[in-house]
């Protein structure tokens, strides 16, 4: 659980600097995801998803 919650404060690391240090292009992405249409976000988000759960497999098998 503490590594899930580790990578969790991660991501919320990554996202805040990304839109200190660029917020005109991270304004510019949200709006962009606003006009995508909901079948691409899926897509987008499934395969970001299994490419996390190979991420972490191969990860754990290499430890």
């Amino acid at each position: 659980m503490s590594a899930f919650l580790v990578a969790l404060g991660l991501v919320f690391v990554i996202e805040g600097l990304l839109f200190a240090a660029f917020p005109g292009p991270a304004r510019r992405a949200a709006l962009a995801l606003l006009e995508t249409p909901e079948h691409t976000l899926r897509i987008v988000g499934v395969v970001s998803a299994a490419i996390g759960v190979a991420l972490i497999w191969l990860i754990r098998l290499l430890s």
